[in-house]
């Protein structure tokens, strides 16, 4: 389904049919997505549900319109991963426990989110299109041939990407914890 620049910035200002139509799109793009990389297990309509749910929280924060499908499509991958490193039911046991409290951000200090749009600009261009292209799917052999390298290079910027953002991350959190 391709959404509209139109509808996409309805929903970006809050418009609750726009925003309607746009997660009942995304449903099946993102179901599609969880089902070729786990099968039909249970946890997909938890993984499309979660997803879907990131996707309403952050609308506001699209800076490209013209990149909801890309947007979208990175939350459900962040999903993904947790998954995958097991830390998805504990993620979900934090957030309802933290949810009496309004959440794991108080509405004061939501500015305060971690933004990792600004931690991936810190990488390098031809890093940041190597993650970008894996988290859409791509396998390494499919990004080496496409950035005209061998597969170890593109093995080891992933792991160096990932090693910088966790490091920006870290400091970040370590910060916003001090800070409260």
């Amino acid at each position: 389904m391709e959404f509209s620049n139109a509808l996409v910035q309805q929903a970006k200002d809050g418009d609750p049919a726009a925003v309607d139509t746009i997660l009942r799109g995304l449903e099946p793009i993102m179901r599609g997505f969880f089902t070729r990389r786990i099968g039909h297990r249970t946890e997909v309509d938890d993984l499309v549900q979660n997803s879907l749910i990131r996707v309403h929280r952050s609308i506001a924060d699209l800076q490209e319109v013209s990149r909801l499908k890309a947007f979208a499509m990175k939350g459900a991958l962040y999903e993904l991963q947790d998954f995958y490193r097991g830390r998805y039911s504990a993620r979900e046991m934090l957030h309802d426990i933290l949810e009496p409290f309004g959440g794991a951000v108080a509405p004061e200090r939501s500015g305060d989110r971690i933004d990792l749009d600004r931690a991936m600009e810190s990488l390098t261009p031809l890093a940041r299109r190597i993650i970008e292209l894996r988290q859409l799917g791509f396998k390494y052999t499919e990004i080496a041939d496409d950035i005209q390298s061998s597969e170890a290079a593109v093995k080891m910027q992933v792991k160096r990407a990932f090693e910088k953002l966790r490091g920006l991350l870290g400091a970040l959190v370590l910060l916003l914890s001090q800070a409260w």
